[in-house]
Order: C-alpha cells, then structure tokens, then sequence
C-alpha cells in the first residue's frame, strides 16, 4: 500500500503534471495541445505523461502519429480514485489554471495538424485577458 501512495505522490510532485491532469479534466487532448498550452517541449511534456501512465493517473491511446491522453478509467493504483476525486475539486479558482484552460480553449478552436506543426505560434500571440477591477472600480 505504501508503494502504491507513493507511485502517486512522485507522479504529482511536479506543478507541470498536476496542471497537465487539470487540463485532461475537459477531455481527451493529443501531446501537441498539451504542449502547446503549457508552452513545453513536446517531449518533457511526453515525459511528463509517462510518469503521469506509470501511476495509473492517465491513460493513452494512438491515432496515426499522434498520441492522445485521457483520465484513467481503470483503477490501477487504489489511490488514483481518491486523488482523482480530490484534484477534481481544488484548484479550479487557481490563476495558474485558470489561464491555462483560456489558452486552451484557443488550442481548441485551432486544427490538431497545426498545432503540432507550429506549437503555440499556431493560436497566435496569447495575451493575459484584462485584470477585473478592485473594489469599487479603483485600481
């Protein structure tokens, strides 16, 4: 039981993964969309996703030359559910995460081939959306 916590514990022990399984909370997403969300390399993002199906957190299927990730459906670790369960319920106010899924909309709205042709420059320049007012509309 131990072994299996700490599976778990190592594989979420790095903020990029944690955002990667909040990202894969909207759907099934191809190592390009990650990649280009997160604005890494496609293969630290792959190494991520490793660690990430090695503690039974995600699973992958292969279409063609792309790679695509989902949440587990099957329980391989008896921590996966509880943590799954948890993750699902923190951090969704978190700035970091917020962003990350308004990026990822755009990633979205763009073709999957362009994507992973052109990485980020494909959604074109992302700027932060404009900061909400503070109390009574003064900065």
């Amino acid at each position: 039981m131990l072994e299996n916590f700490e599976t778990i514990a190592k594989a979420i022990s790095d903020p990029s993964r944690v955002r990667m399984l909040k990202l894969l909370e909207g759907g099934e997403l191809c190592v390009c969309q990650i990649s280009a969300v997160l604005d890494l390399a496609a293969g630290t993002v792959s190494k991520h996703l490793s660690a990430l199906k090695a503690a039974g957190l995600v699973q992958m299927r292969r279409a063609g030359k792309w790679a695509f990730y989902r949440p587990a459906e099957r329980e391989l670790n008896p921590y996966t559910r509880d943590f799954g369960a948890f993750l699902k319920t923190h951090l969704n106010d978190d700035p970091t995460i917020l962003e990350d899924r308004r990026i990822l909309d755009l990633v979205k709205a763009t073709p999957i081939q362009s994507v992973c042709e052109l990485g980020r420059a494909a959604i074109g320049p992302v700027t932060a959306p404009p900061l909400p007012p503070t109390c009574c509309g003064k900065p």
